[in-house]
């Protein structure tokens, strides 16, 4: 195969990603609408597409295995090859929390809201800011972005543990809303680990841009240490 020929084949794979992430961000904000407006139609749709995500990623991995197994690459190439099929891996569970976000819509069904969401789509907004600027970085190799990803991940959990706080209170107060607030509690739980996920995305980017393997923790203590 040319190197031309290679080359192009990458911008596929990295074009692929792109609409990975695409699909995994329409499908959560598709989710949480269902959920906000009891939209049982608008949920199914999303259990529906996740099998287009997880189609993608099927595609691309067995694209890198090929290329892998035609090409052996090595160094840079190589470690850009293990970064498709890693991110690739990461957007597909990404979908999976937004299928399981619209298959808890199902379950509470037309019942009314415990409470007007106002934290759990702040935290859908943080979670998909951090996915898209992941794919930014990995696009444009950017280490900055990379790092700040990686240190974001902090408002998230702490809007996720101000949730959790919230209803729990809930649950106490009537035991009928046990039921309901565990729902809202998961939702709140797959919108923290699309979080998590995306900060992966980060590190994989990082390790990208200096072969090294550079984890949460390490960048949690240099930011501690200036």
């Amino acid at each position: 195969m040319l190197r031309s020929d290679y080359n192009r084949d990458l911008a596929a794979l990295q074009k692929g990603l792109v609409e990975m992430g695409r699909l995994v961000e329409q499908s959560t904000q598709r989710a949480l609408r269902a959920l906000e407006t009891r939209n049982a139609a608008l949920a199914r749709q999303v259990i529906a597409d996740d099998d287009h995500i997880d189609q993608l990623q099927d595609t691309l991995e067995n694209k890198c295995v090929g290329l892998l197994a035609t090409q052996q690459p090595a160094a840079g190439d190589l470690r850009t090859v293990m970064s498709i099929v890693h991110i690739g891996v990461e957007l597909e569970r990404m979908g999976d929390y937004a299928e399981g976000i619209a298959k808890i819509c199902l379950r509470i069904g037309d019942q009314p809201l415990l409470k007007p969401l106002i934290d759990i789509p702040r935290m859908a907004e943080l979670a998909l800011q951090m996915l898209n600027e992941s794919l930014q970085a990995y696009a444009n190799r950017d280490e900055w972005l990379a790092r700040k990803i990686c240190q974001d991940d902090d408002a998230v959990d702490d809007l996720y543990n101000q949730i959790y706080r919230e209803l729990l209170t809930y649950m106490l107060q009537d035991p009928r809303n046990i039921e309901q607030a565990t729902y809202l509690l998961w939702v709140a739980h797959d919108l923290e680990r699309i979080a998590d996920r995306a900060t992966n995305i980060s590190e994989r980017v990082l390790w990208l841009i200096s072969g090294r393997t550079i984890g949460t923790g390490d960048l949690k203590s240099e930011r501690s240490l200036r």
